[in-house]
């Protein structure tokens, strides 16, 4: 990776040339990871289609647009359709850019539709990965028990009532390494279905929260079904261990509707900046 910084300093660091300092850069063969929020409401989801505008297609136009060559990113996470983002990271190599990076956010979120954003911009290495060196990813799912179209678009409505001491305790035994083949919808391309959650907590407003290394595909919304079937006493409290042993789909919940799952963050261990 080729930089030169204007009011800044260049070392060594693992080998490769990093750089300390965003002010008043010209920069060469720089990758660029962005954080990017969405309402992926009016979306096919992050990655770009033949048939449909997706996040990624405007987020492209825009960098683009800007930096005048045509600019290709890639995500941390494919968010389907209608499901949001608070924390998606994106990068893109640029051949050249006069931007400070520090003021990028501002400016390329002028090119962009309201319902995207961009929040934040920082040089990494050339091998750096999104999706790949990523350590951790942490979802919310959002349920809630009384009508209001002033949050339909990003939580799923229960008309029931719901055992919140009950989810509680069922998230509980999601936390660990286990082969997660029960929640995981048809269509996936995973090499394999064991991850290792984290942390898996309900909270008294009935948002879902769900850290781990990594997700099958539609696992965290088939986890918020499971624990919403805890809550209606369909499922009893201690039926977790036993669905994740079976490797059966259709022990576990249902596929809970888009519109209540965001991508709230993607972290890192460490990124060379």
């Amino acid at each position: 990776m080729a930089i030169a910084v204007k009011f800044g300093i260049i070392h060594k660091e693992s080998g490769m040339l990093a750089y300390q300092s965003l002010c008043k850069m010209a920069v060469i063969d720089l990758q660029i990871l962005l954080t990017v929020s969405y309402d992926g409401t009016a979306y096919a989801g992050w990655q770009r289609q033949n048939n449909a505008i997706a996040v990624q297609q405007r987020l492209e136009e825009a960098l683009s647009s800007l930096l005048g060559e045509n600019i290709t990113t890639k995500a941390a996470s494919r968010t389907d359709a209608g499901v949001h983002a608070l924390g998606q990271r994106a990068v893109f190599f640029v051949a050249k850019i006069n931007i400070p990076l520090e003021k990028l956010p501002q400016i390329i979120n002028g090119f962009l539709p309201k319902d995207i954003a961009v929040t934040a911009a920082e040089a990494v290495s050339d091998d750096f990965n999104p999706r790949f060196d990523a350590k951790f990813k942490t979802y919310t799912y959002k349920i809630h028990n009384t009508p209001n179209p002033l949050i339909n678009r990003y939580s799923a409505f229960v008309s029931r009532h719901l055992d919140i001491d009950a989810m509680k305790t069922a998230a509980r035994d999601f936390i660990g390494f286990h082969d997660f083949a029960a929640f995981m919808a048809t269509g996936s391309s995973a090499k394999t279905t064991t991850r290792e959650i984290y942390d898996c907590t309900v909270s008294d407003d009935v948002t879902i929260s769900v850290t781990g290394s990594g997700f099958l595909y539609n696992m965290v919304r088939i986890i918020a079904g499971t624990l919403m079937y805890v809550g209606l006493g369909k499922l009893p409290m201690d039926a977790v261990p036993g669905i994740i042993l079976s490797h059966d789909r259709t022990r576990a919940g249902k596929t809970m509707p888009p519109e209540g799952l965001t991508l709230m963050e993607v972290g890192y261990t460490h990124i060379g900046s």
